[in-house]
């Protein structure tokens, strides 16, 4: 099945959407970009033009375009704050919406989507791309095996000098809630448990170019007595994690450390004495569909075939409210010193 699509919001973060709808095998000939639609026509007209896009509905006003194009989907690349009455507008007009993260700017704003998009019969979900890559998908399916034993811990570094400039560099929170979600959304995926609270401390350290929350470091409790420690920053120079983190999983029969990159060790307990016990290593598996494993092309192509089977995708709304749970509540700890509860009230899709 082939669609129409209308991409709103025509910034930077539009580039990484349209090359993959362009140039990756997974969405060969699956979408046709119909209309761009921003604030800025002139934004607008330029991605029509580096991206080839003639026969295009072009404006600023999304539901004009919408009613023009009448396409199958909304692609939502707006600035967060816009992302409601976006998804909104998409919903009003039968699309479905995949929607850039954050999914929402608050927990109620989120659920409002929820319930809009089960009103709408369509589907909302969000690009949660990191957890599409092969790492992550290979640590699930390692403690999916049993091999580590029963799953104790997940610890995460990540330590990146980012300098972005525009918006981020003014935004409140700009580490939990514009890049922490990916980190967090990867843990709850690989832990297969929903989080139950969260102590977090938030800083902005001397030096940084941000003006708000550079830096934090949370502790979570997942489902199961699981503890998920997460350490980062966006101005920590000299010495770059990768942007998937650097982790560390504990089973209870063994450990698994990932890079972030390509580099894994797995080591299990293989001797029943001494004071350091002598250890095997263990082959991390492949992951189990390599479709899954591309990122960006992979939530569109699984937010596509959850369309065209009726069910729900992977990174749908009513699931990734539990990631946002974790954000929010991890900015509330900070906000109060406190640990904060985190209770998602079940919505159907």
């Amino acid at each position: 099945m082939a669609f129409t699509a209308v991409l709103a919001g025509c910034g930077s973060m539009s580039r990484g959407w349209l090359s993959a709808l362009a140039a990756h095998p997974l969405l060969e000939g699956r979408v046709r970009v119909a209309g761009l639609v921003d604030l800025d026509r002139t934004a607008a007209e330029m991605l029509a033009a580096e991206f080839g896009l003639s026969e295009v509905a072009i404006g600023t006003d999304l539901d004009a375009v919408l009613a023009e194009v009448r396409p199958d989907l909304l692609f939502d690349v707006v600035v967060p704050g816009a992302r409601a009455e976006v998804v909104k507008a998409g919903l009003r007009h039968g699309c479905h919406v995949l929607s850039e993260k954050p999914m929402a700017t608050s927990i109620e704003a989120a659920q409002d989507l929820i319930a809009q998009a089960a009103a709408a019969g369509r589907i909302h979900a969000v690009v949660q791309n990191r957890r599409f890559v092969a790492g992550v998908r290979r640590i699930r399916r390692l403690l999916e095996s049993g091999v580590l034993g029963e799953l104790t811990a997940l610890h995460c570094d990540f330590f990146i000098g980012a300098h972005f400039g525009g918006f981020r560099e003014e935004m409140e929170h700009v580490l939990l809630l514009d890049m922490a979600i990916h980190t967090l959304d990867a843990a709850r995926f690989m832990a297969g448990r929903a989080p139950r609270a969260v102590y977090c401390l938030e800083t902005n350290p001397k030096g940084s170019w941000y003006r708000h929350g550079a830096a934090a470091n949370a502790i979570f409790e997942f489902e199961n007595d699981i503890v998920f420690t997460y350490r980062g920053s966006w101005c920590a120079e000299g010495a770059n994690t990768s942007w998937e983190s650097a982790w560390r999983v504990v089973g209870t029969r063994g450990t698994v450390i990932w890079d972030g990159e390509e580099h894994f060790e797995a080591r299990v307990v293989s001797g029943d004495t001494g004071f350091l016990r002598d250890l095997a290593d263990v082959a991390v598996p492949a992951p189990a569909d390599a479709g899954q494993t591309h990122g960006h092309a992979s939530v569109i192509a699984d937010f596509l075939a959850a369309i065209e089977a009726g069910r729900p995708p992977e990174t749908a709304g009513n699931d990734n409210i539990k990631s946002l749970a974790m954000v929010f509540a991890a900015i509330e700890s900070a906000r109060t010193g406190r640990r904060i509860p985190i209770a998602v009230q079940e919505t159907p899709s």
